[in-house]
């Protein structure tokens, strides 16, 4: 059943603005504190939480192994430096994997969640 229609959020549209921030860290303690933290903090709409990744990467002239936790963390470009700079206080790591994606489509009224979620407010 069809609900009733939308009427179009004002500004840039979501499917322009939202990005995926993926983020590694040691144990999922770290994990949860953090997407805590950028969720209460209105950096992030949502982080999913992934547990048992495994991720192999060069580090002081070594190939590492280490098992990971992953953070999948729905923001808007808005917010990208203030989460960067979060990630990089809270995460525990020297250099944090931070990267940003576009998300170039996707549910539009889930979209407009996600900006509605990281977009300050007031009072």
């Amino acid at each position: 059943m069809m609900g009733e229609p939308r009427e179009a959020a004002a500004g840039p549209s979501p499917d322009t603005t939202v990005r995926l921030v993926y983020v590694t860290v040691a144990t999922r303690e770290v994990g949860e504190k953090l997407a805590r933290t950028l969720v209460e903090e209105r950096l992030a709409a949502c982080v999913n939480v992934v547990e048992g990744i495994t991720s192999f990467y060069w580090w002081e002239g070594e190939v590492q192994r280490e098992g990971e936790v992953l953070l999948l963390v729905k923001t808007q470009a808005a917010c990208l430096d203030r989460l960067v700079a979060r990630v990089r206080e809270l995460s525990g790591y020297e250099v944090p994997a931070t990267s940003a994606l576009a998300v170039v489509g996707g549910n539009p009224d889930y979209l407009r969640w996600v900006v509605e979620e990281t977009t300050p407010r007031e009072g």
